[in-house]
């Protein structure tokens, strides 16, 4: 079954780029474009479809505004094409928060491997766009306060979490409820270079606990949460007393850079039975066989529930492999990992490596 996607940018020549490449894949075709949200209102209503790619910025109604008249009026699976300025990485945060299922930047080079890597990447967007959960953006129920610990860690334990696609809110359902006394925080998220920075701004502004994005040799001190860049795999390394972090801008591992699968293997390796890893929704199966390595190092693994994922690809695949101790919905997550933090006796003693104060 054709899926029906239909574009929205002030741009005629990347109108007909973007058509361009979304007509040569063989399971999607463009039905209609539009050069503003006024015209776009009318497109929808006319042609009905599956996808809808929506440019950041755009004359007259933004591209934001008229997200939120989508989300509110007619929810559907929208793709946000941002470009790659620091000004456009904090509108498609907020337009992630408004509902979007993903994004993609407007493609920067012209070579013909480039284009065929760009091309690859909007397609399998727009693949997971279409069978994306987005009743999942109905009315949240407020955060409730983070639960404190109330008991010195153990400076070993730690905590990685991996996602991609819908993973920007999922991540800040369980960041919000996180306390201060939690034990250091990994995350990789699949995202690109100049949006890791403004996503941890907006954890930061938001949660108790601090986060910031991850730069190389940096400590991992509790009651923070690091968020890996962009442009780099994150991993943990043991140093003395307490752990430090390491980036690293080698290869891509299925096909991303940041990884999830290259986290959780350091984790696995550096902090074995003390580790909490934790795999969010997202499509494809990255992280799916670094949570089974946390598992049979003997970390405790959680997975995200089908019914709360944007896209159930990753969490899918890892349950599958049996990498998952518990199957639950993010909301639910930090209590749980709370509960275990409390019981397990690492935590009887020692303190947590290098201080908690945000």
């Amino acid at each position: 079954m054709m899926i029906k996607v239909a574009i929205v940018d002030d741009s005629a020549v990347m109108r007909g780029l973007l058509a361009q490449l979304i007509d040569a894949q063989p399971d999607m075709e463009v039905v209609g474009m539009a050069p503003d949200a006024f015209a776009a209102r009318a497109l929808i209503k006319a042609t009905n479809p599956d996808v809808l790619t929506l440019d950041v910025v755009l004359p007259g109604m933004n591209g934001l505004d008229f997200l939120e008249r989508i989300m509110r009026l007619r929810p559907m699976p929208v793709i946000m094409v941002s470009a790659h300025a620091l000004a456009d990485s904090d509108v498609t945060m907020t337009a992630l928060e408004l509902g979007a299922v993903d994004f993609v930047t407007k493609p920067q080079a012209h070579s013909m491997d480039a284009l065929e890597q760009y091309a690859e990447e909007l397609a399998d967007k727009i693949r997971a766009a279409a069978r994306a959960n987005i009743d999942r953006h109905e009315a949240q129920v407020a955060a409730s306060a983070p639960a404190r610990v109330n008991r010195r860690l153990g400076w070993e334990n730690v905590i990685a979490i991996g996602a991609s696609t819908g993973g920007t809110e999922a991540i800040r359902e369980i960041l919000v409820r996180m306390p201060t006394d939690c034990p250091a925080i990994l995350v990789t998220q699949h995202m690109p270079p100049g949006f890791t920075q403004s996503f941890a701004q907006r954890l930061n502004d938001l949660c108790k606990i601090s986060v910031s994005e991850a730069k190389h040799g940096q400590p991992a001190r509790g009651g923070h949460a690091y968020i890996a860049p962009g442009h780099s795999h994150l991993l943990l390394e043991r140093e003395g007393s307490g752990y430090l972090l390491r980036l690293d801008a080698g290869e891509q591992v299925n096909r991303h850079r940041p990884s999830v699968d290259v986290l959780f293997r350091s984790v696995a390796a550096q902090a074995g039975k003390h580790a909490i890893g934790i795999l969010l929704t997202g499509m494809g199966k990255d992280g799916a066989q670094g949570l089974l390595e946390m598992k049979q190092a003997g970390a405790s693994t959680f997975a995200q529930t089908e019914a709360s994922c944007v896209v159930f690809g990753m969490p899918r695949e890892a349950i599958a492999l049996g990498a998952a101790d518990e199957v639950l919905a993010p909301a639910e997550i930090p209590e749980r990992v709370l509960a275990l933090l409390r019981s397990h006796g690492s935590m009887e003693s020692g303190t947590v490596g290098y201080g908690v104060r945000k």
